[in-house]
């Protein structure tokens, strides 16, 4: 992935304003307009594009930085970032999940998970955060459920994820099983558009993975308990075509402030709830 930063980003975003931006120069997204970005440590080229493709109403002018895709270079289970393999998180996820995972990489025919790249960022943004509540839309057979539990294993919370097929709910509680990190999940088997109206507690991180055209019922009815600070990650922001009223949503709140990336692959929406 691409860490791009807006010039003068160093200071507090300020109230008032949504930004939203890509890691990727070859994405073309669909009028306001947004500053250029700054491609850190890479190669760049400026360019300005625009499309509809978030549909019509909801084009988006933004100066795009590309550089050279690092996608695949390395195997599963490997650091992109380094040639030795990835190292298991030690805690009370025993050092399997990653064995798990690998297995999951193998074996992808029928599944929707997401990319192992889209894996690895959100086991970062969850550690980074130090995030002890995260709420999961969509568990499907546990994959991204077990890149959470390596970070909750580090920062002591738990993961409450959930699905309305009984088949995928099966599959995720034998792999959280396998990993050893089904005292850190909380499935829940059933319409999470009803569901969550249960939580009551803060989210830390808000993961959204689900059926597409109610990410915007999700998101409304969610983003109350998500903490200032606390973070927001849609999956599916390049492929298929995201929601355009759910794309409007997260990128025109002036209290939240979002970034596009790896949209090259599926595409992640993060959204910062601004403190």
């Amino acid at each position: 992935m691409v860490i791009a930063e807006q010039p003068g980003s160093h200071q507090s975003a300020a109230k008032g304003r949504s930004d939203v931006t890509t890691d990727h120069g070859g994405f073309r997204p669909a009028g306001r307009s947004f500053p250029g970005w700054i491609d850190l440590g890479q190669r760049v080229q400026r360019t300005e594009r625009s499309s509809d493709r978030f549909g019509p109403g909801t084009k988006l002018s933004l100066e795009l930085v590309s550089c050279p895709d690092t996608v695949g270079k390395f195997g599963p289970g490997r650091d992109r970032t380094r040639q030795g393999p990835a190292t298991p998180a030690q805690g009370r996820g025993g050092g399997q999940d990653l064995g798990v995972l690998d297995a999951l990489d193998h074996d992808r025919e029928g599944t929707s998970n997401v990319p192992r790249e889209d894996g690895r960022m959100l086991r970062l943004l969850a550690e980074a955060t130090g995030a002890r509540n995260v709420v999961e839309l969509g568990t499907s057979n546990g994959y991204s459920g077990l890149w959470f539990s390596l970070a909750l294993s580090k920062t002591g919370g738990h993961l409450t994820t959930f699905d309305i097929d009984k088949g995928r709910f099966e599959m995720a509680r034998d792999n959280f099983r396998k990993a050893g990190v089904d005292g850190l999940v909380a499935q829940v088997l059933g319409d999470a558009h009803k569901e969550v109206a249960r939580l009551k507690d803060p989210i830390d991180l808000l993961f959204i993975d689900a059926d597409k055209q109610g990410y915007l019922d999700y998101f409304t009815k969610l983003l109350p308990l998500v903490r200032p600070g606390g973070l927001i990650v849609a999956h599916n922001m390049a492929s298929p075509p995201p929601d355009p009223a759910f794309v409007k949503a997260i990128t025109t709140n002036p209290e939240l402030e979002t970034l596009l990336v790896n949209m090259e692959s599926m595409g992640l929406g993060i959204t910062l709830k601004k403190r």
